[in-house]
């Protein structure tokens, strides 16, 4: 439900900032910005999720949420959403590390890429649902006022999802304090050098990001219905391979998986480069899918690295670390489509590219 509510606005919002008067660099610094929270609430729902358990944890970030809409509701200005920001885009974050603790608690560390694929499986399906229905909105009530309408049906399903967590099978683990310092001197190696590679290939993603949905509606100029129906595709093409991949990743080296995702992260800023028409997008959009071949593997062995007895706190480190360097990608992407869009599509080809090879060269896996 929760996912569902985010994704009727996220990919429109570059766009909803432009109609209400942002400039350039106000929507490149919405990229910064949603790095910049990510990495710390990541690193906020692991210590929670550890301390007070994850249904309680769980519990305080949806309410936080509904509080971000309600902001960005009343006060249709740039600045009332980054404010609202501050609370509406907390949840897929803050709630990841416990999320991912809770998953591997309950299958086992020999079944952690199947039980996160199967959780990013279902995911999946609102991601695809809410772009669609999103741009159902936009096209009743216009592009400010059906993201406002947007912002109202993301708090109604918050609070649906409320009721949902009363049953949630959420328990209080026994917490023993421990640094964040601690926590980075105990992390594996092998999780260190997998941190290094996955920032280069965010940098790849982030920096083309809150733009690629200003390059399909004012450079190849198609609707948002059909933007709506690009995201779609992407989501049921992530959705496909997730559980076949997983079942072989659970018995193989983990690497290889990781590689290829890796590289179809590479791939996306350049077929969308040479994308002109709509046939063309859709076929960006099914590489921009593809990248989720080897994600829940990628995630399954943060887990199998992490450290035992703080697995969400691990993998809330990780991802402060990761976002918050990975922050200022977005926002040098800002500067750089203010140069040329050409020029901060094919820089992002060439992190992911440096970041594809020092994970194939360097990087070590899993073995199962």
């Amino acid at each position: 439900l929760i996912v569902t509510g985010e994704k009727l606005w996220e990919r429109f919002l570059p766009k909803y900032l432009e109609e209400i008067g942002a400039s350039v660099l106000i929507i490149g610094s919405l990229g910064f910005l949603q790095n910049l929270l990510g990495a710390v609430w990541a690193l906020q729902g692991g210590l929670l999720s550890d301390r007070l358990g994850e249904q309680r944890a769980f519990r305080y970030f949806s309410w936080m949420a509904v509080a971000g809409y309600a902001l960005a509701i009343v006060f249709p200005h740039w600045i009332a959403v980054f404010a609202g920001m501050l609370f509406f885009s907390a949840w897929s974050t803050v709630s990841l590390p416990g999320s991912m603790a809770l998953i591997v608690r309950s299958v086992g560390r020999g079944k952690a890429a199947m039980g996160i694929s199967m959780h990013s499986f279902i995911r999946r399906l609102p991601m695809a649902a809410g772009p669609l229905l999103g741009s159902l909105l936009i096209g009743a009530f216009g592009m400010a006022a059906g993201i406002r309408w947007a912002f109202g049906i993301s708090a109604l399903l918050c609070i649906g999802g409320l009721f949902l967590l009363k049953n949630f099978p959420g328990k209080s683990p026994q917490y023993t304090y421990m640094p964040l310092l601690t926590i980075w001197r105990r992390m594996d190696g092998r999780l260190k050098n997998l941190l290094f590679s996955d920032i280069l290939i965010r940098f790849c993603e982030q920096i083309p990001y809150v733009f690629v949905v200003i390059w399909c509606l004012n450079e190849v100029k198609i609707s948002a219905a059909q933007f709506g129906l690009l995201t779609a595709v992407e989501m049921a093409v992530a959705a496909f391979i997730y559980l076949p991949v997983a079942r072989f990743s659970d018995r193989m080296e983990r690497k290889p998986f990781v590689v290829l995702t890796f590289l179809f992260f590479t791939l996306f800023p350049v077929v969308l480069y040479f994308s002109s028409s709509f046939t063309m997008l859709l076929f960006a959009f099914t590489v921009r899918g593809l990248k989720e071949f080897g994600e829940p593997t990628r995630k399954a062995m943060i887990l199998d690295l992490a450290i035992e007895d703080a697995q969400a706190r691990t993998v809330g480190v990780y991802y402060f670390i990761r976002d918050f360097i990975v922050a200022f990608a977005a926002f040098f992407g800002g500067w750089l489509w203010l140069v040329s869009p050409t020029l901060n599509l094919w820089t992002a080809a060439g992190f992911g590219l440096v970041g594809t090879v020092v994970f194939a060269v360097f990087g070590k896996g899993v073995a199962r």
